[in-house]
């Protein structure tokens, strides 16, 4: 077998992993809920790829993730007789379908071109499409009467996007702060909480000290959220930025002839500063 730049060849490959006669018996013993690490390290890996501007690598990460999609895909369709059993074709014409529906200003009428006439439409097909997924899911006997409201918000997603996604499924319901400086003062009062708990001790107080600092997190995301800031991003670039200037406090011990572990606090605080005036 040669390698192809036809997907059908990966999918077969995937067929033959999972074949129980002749496969990889790590691939056999695979189930969804084993691979679901897997999944995610590799969309983080493309991530990173993207971020390092390296294309080769990205190149090489987006194929590990679409064979993870693959492998998903051959999985479901070895639930013979279960009634939402599905292929890889079917998860190709799925999103297909959704993607020519979702832009009509594309495939459709270009009358619709317009940014705030592409909003609308965006909006209304996406009800069509909620109204035709449940109507799919009751066909199949599969049961969403339960469904609390906020559990359009995946489980599985970061705890950074996860409370961006709570508070703006909340927010379609009036739930949401008015103002970005409510936040601030929210914040000002969860740091309070925080104090507070610190104040009565951390050994025997852990848990409700965590409680409050995750209180104080999720208020830090909201505020993101609404001055239109990706939580995720900032904090990514604050990672970076402390990355340069811890940097820069090694390289300037160095070139002192000194080190991190030799330096005092103090020591390392005034290159601190200078790194922040560079």
């Amino acid at each position: 077998m040669a390698p192809s730049r036809d997907i059908a060849m990966l999918v077969e490959i995937m067929q033959r992993l999972r074949d129980k006669q002749s496969g990889c018996p790590w691939d056999i013993d695979q189930t969804f809920a084993s691979i679901i690490p897997y999944t995610i390290e590799e969309a983080y890996e493309v991530q990173d790829a993207i971020e390092r501007d390296d294309l080769d690598d990205m190149r090489e990460e987006l194929g590990d993730l679409l064979l993870q999609v693959i492998f998903h895909a051959q999985m479901a369709s070895e639930l013979d007789g279960h009634p939402a059993q599905f292929d890889f074709g079917d998860v190709v014409h799925a999103i297909t379908k959704k993607m020519i529906r979702r832009h009509p200003h594309v495939f459709g009428d270009v009358g619709q071109r317009g940014k705030a006439l592409v909003r609308g439409a965006w909006e209304a097909i996406k009800q069509e499409e909620k109204a035709e997924r449940a109507e799919r899911r009751a066909s199949l006997g599969l049961d969403d009467s339960n469904k609390a409201f906020l559990d359009d918000v995946p489980r599985g997603f970061p705890s950074l996007l996860a409370a961006v996604k709570l508070q703006k499924q909340a927010s379609k319901v009036g739930f949401d702060w008015n103002d970005p400086l409510l936040v601030l003062d929210k914040i000002a009062e969860e740091i309070e909480e925080v104090r507070e708990e610190i104040k009565r001790g951390t050994e025997e107080n852990e848990q409700a000290i965590k409680e409050e600092i995750g209180d104080l997190l999720f208020a830090v995301a909201n505020l993101a959220r609404h001055a239109h800031v990706d939580p995720d991003e900032a904090l990514t670039s604050a990672n970076q930025k402390f990355r340069d200037r811890f940097g820069y406090i090694e390289q300037q011990l160095t070139r002192q002839g000194s080190s991190l572990d030799a330096a005092t606090l103090d020591d390392m605080e005034a290159l601190w500063q200078q790194a922040k005036k560079r």
